[in-house]
């Protein structure tokens, strides 16, 4: 279901990104995605706690222990609501000033930015008080539900579009207006589940201090860990904003849009092994936890190479196809950032991993801090007269990095053995991926571009690797699995 779900997420992303560009401009597509951006710069508060939830109720889950679970459930309630006031306060004084007085936006769509910029602020208090629920929800590993509301909620987005061009409005403010209300009515319907589905979700919000204090520290390094992925994203956005013109930013936007629909695939397969992960070790199974990292790592990896590879080839024409004609930039910066991406993607399970043992100080600090880095070399390379392309080959260095240094990290945390890491993990995913870019490659370089040549590469890329993989990169116990679960599913005693 969550498969089925991204397929659809992604095709309908696809398509009303076209369709917004081309009803709102380049321009206030620009607009939109920096104001909003703004807002999203609060996340790191959420996104924080959120990993604390979902950290914490699987621990418990793991554990057995209801009650801890329902106290822990109560608890996180009361600090969002508190979250929830924090975040007003500083949206309305920091984040308005701001938008007021450092956002790069023409002086006729000042009104509607504000206005987008209030109802991306009510958007994001739903959304805060909805994580407890649906981390209750991954927790438990109900992903059929998750997957359910987000078709829902695709399918929403997706009346938007057919009707931007329908009213004859300010088609700016229109759009963040039912973008907002999209997002009111799924986190209603997503506490409504949970509270008829899950008794810990009818919990009434208490207070415990010691539990909070032990969230709150839990919290506070995950909160640095959010901040600069905040840096890394929606900051660096700002910092393009000083010297570029809202074009430069729309080009970064649809970037993130086919990054975040191709991502999420492998992100999907990494939500559903997390809390497996997080049980293991409450369990104090480590050698079953080192497994499943070490297969987690693998599948999302190749997920995401699935995708990247015929995109990447064959990204100038597919934008053409998609967007007619893309922002300038929009291509290199759409390559940049899914290899970015595909790096990163090694690493989720990683993450997981130190979540999962509560000490995190280590962690944060030495992860964290390295990508820092990104906000103040993304400035200096634009202030000393590089181009926009530059923050990205910065940042898929600084991913690569923090990837190696987070394997030494794990180490220190609990009994992970990097050599095994290595050779059951990066030395066969390696040798897939040169060995599965060979017959693609020669069809870009020797073919026309043509719908028939993408589709070959599209097609050649799967074969080759899903070929290679079952020679380099699954074991034979492993194998035997896989061909057990696709008998299974084909009806084949």
């Amino acid at each position: 279901m969550l498969y089925f779900r991204q397929i659809l997420i992604m095709l309908v992303s696809l398509y009303t990104v076209r369709v917004v560009l081309d009803v709102l401009g380049a321009e206030d597509y620009g607009i939109y995605n920096v104001v909003a951006g703004v807002v999203s710069m609060f996340g790191f508060l959420s996104n924080a706690m959120a990993t604390a939830c979902q950290r914490y109720f699987s621990f418990e889950l793991g554990r057995k222990d209801y009650e801890q679970l329902k106290k822990t459930f109560s608890v996180s309630i009361s600090i969002y609501i508190l979250i929830a006031i924090v975040v007003v306060i500083l949206a309305e004084t920091v984040g308005l000033w701001f938008v007021h007085n450092k956002l790069v936006i023409p002086q006729d769509r000042i009104q509607a930015a504000r206005w987008i910029y209030q109802a991306s602020i009510i958007t994001f208090i739903f959304t805060i008080l909805t994580i407890p629920f649906m981390a209750a929800i991954i927790a438990y590993e109900d992903m059929n539900i998750y997957a359910y509301v987000s078709i829902f909620e695709v399918v929403l987005k997706l009346g938007i579009v057919f009707l931007l061009p329908l009213f004859n409005v300010d088609t700016l403010l229109f759009y963040g207006l039912l973008m907002a209300l999209v997002v009111l009515i799924t986190t209603t319907v997503y506490r409504a589940v949970c509270y008829k589905k899950y008794d810990i979700c009818r919990s009434k919000p208490q207070w415990n201090t010691v539990l909070f204090k032990e969230l709150l520290s839990y919290t506070g390094w995950n909160m640095f860990g959010s901040t600069v992925g905040i840096f890394k994203f929606q900051a660096v956005n700002i910092v393009l904003n000083q010297f570029f013109t809202p074009i430069i930013i729309t080009a970064r936007g649809i970037a993130s849009q086919v990054n975040s629909a191709v991502s999420s695939f492998a992100q999907n397969f990494s939500t559903a092994v997390r809390p497996q992960i997080i049980k293991s070790y409450a369990a104090g199974n480590i050698s079953e936890m080192n497994q499943i990292i070490y297969r987690s790592s693998k599948g999302t990896f190749l997920l995401m190479f699935l995708f990247t590879l015929p995109l990447c080839l064959e990204m100038p024409f597919i934008l053409r196809v998609w967007l007619k004609k893309p922002p300038d930039y929009t291509i290199i910066f759409t390559q940049l950032i899914l290899i970015d991406a595909l790096f990163d993607s090694i690493s989720y399970s990683l993450k997981t991993a130190a979540q999962a043992t509560g000490k995190i100080k280590l962690y944060q600090s030495v992860v964290a801090g390295f990508l820092l880095l990104n906000l103040p070399v993304s400035y200096f390379l634009l202030y000393i007269g590089l181009p926009a392309v530059s923050v990205f080959y910065l940042a898929i260095i600084l991913t690569f990095f923090v990837s190696i240094i987070r394997l030494f990290i794990l180490k220190k945390l609990f009994h992970f053995l990097i050599k095994n890491f290595i050779f059951e993990v990066i030395i066969p995913l390696c040798f897939t991926v040169i060995f599965s870019l060979v017959v693609p490659v020669m069809i870009s370089i020797y073919f026309s571009e043509s719908i028939y040549r993408f589709i070959l590469i599209t097609i050649t890329s799967i074969i080759s690797i899903i070929f290679y993989s079952l020679i380099f990169v699954f074991s034979k116990s492993e194998r035997f699995i896989l061909i057990n679960i696709i008998k299974q599913k084909m009806g084949i005693n």
